[in-house]
């Protein structure tokens, strides 16, 4: 996964069309995708009253990226994270970008205004053919993957430790094929929830030692 900084684009090229999915804004749900994109913004970009997945798809069509998946984040996109683990034959590679500033801990909430809300954003390529059902069962791992690291990151609320952010989205990569299994005894479920978790708990210690501070209309997820 080729990884290219353009601030405020950080962009993931898979360096050929798979399958991925996502609950990102830009195509969610199962899609046919090269790239995996993030698009970071400020408060000032998005006035309540925005229509932001028109406001999206006109920012990706500028860019020519209409057909990417994509996010946003209001984390500093230059302080991305990545993680590759191979297991056997398998070979997973992690983007990640983590904000903390609107933790949760699942089953509960807190109450925040908008101004002060991050996110977990993540992309992962997997080399294994999976189906749809096997990418399904990926994408649970991977969100294994991100609740232990953040739980591990040990970021207190009032009901607990933070299990991760009320705006939090992955996105999986595979190419096409017939194996429906990704879970915790596969090879590829290892390699995934390994790098997941490394490139989600480095994100998390980083934004732990650099809180944002909030001015104006800004915020640092």
């Amino acid at each position: 996964m080729r990884v290219t900084l353009n601030r405020p684009w950080l962009s993931c090229d898979l360096g050929q069309e798979m399958q991925v999915l996502s609950w990102a804004i830009n195509r969610p749900g199962f899609a046919m995708a090269r790239r995996i994109l993030w698009r970071e913004v400020r408060n000032a970009d998005l006035p309540e009253t925005l229509d932001v997945r028109d406001w999206l798809a006109t920012e990706l069509a500028r860019t020519g990226a209409g057909d990417a998946i994509a996010f946003l984040t209001s984390r500093d996109v230059t302080r991305y994270h990545q993680a590759v683990q191979t297991v056997g034959d398998c070979r997973a590679d992690c983007v990640a970008t983590v904000g903390l500033s609107n933790a949760e801990r699942v089953g509960q909430r807190v109450l925040r205004p908008h101004a002060v809300w991050g996110t977990i954003n993540i992309a992962v390529q997997l080399d294994r053919g999976l189906s749809q059902t096997g990418l399904i069962e990926a994408i649970s791992i991977a969100a294994e993957a991100r609740t232990a690291a953040i739980m591990d990151a040990d970021l207190r609320l009032p009901g607990g430790r933070a299990t991760g952010t009320g705006t939090d989205c992955l996105a999986i990569a595979a190419p096409p094929g017939r194996d429906d299994y990704a879970g915790l005894h596969t090879e590829i479920g290892e390699a995934l929830g390994a790098a997941v978790y490394r490139a989600t708990r480095a994100g998390a210690a980083d934004w732990l030692g650099d809180p944002p501070k909030l001015t104006g209309d800004e915020s640092d997820g």
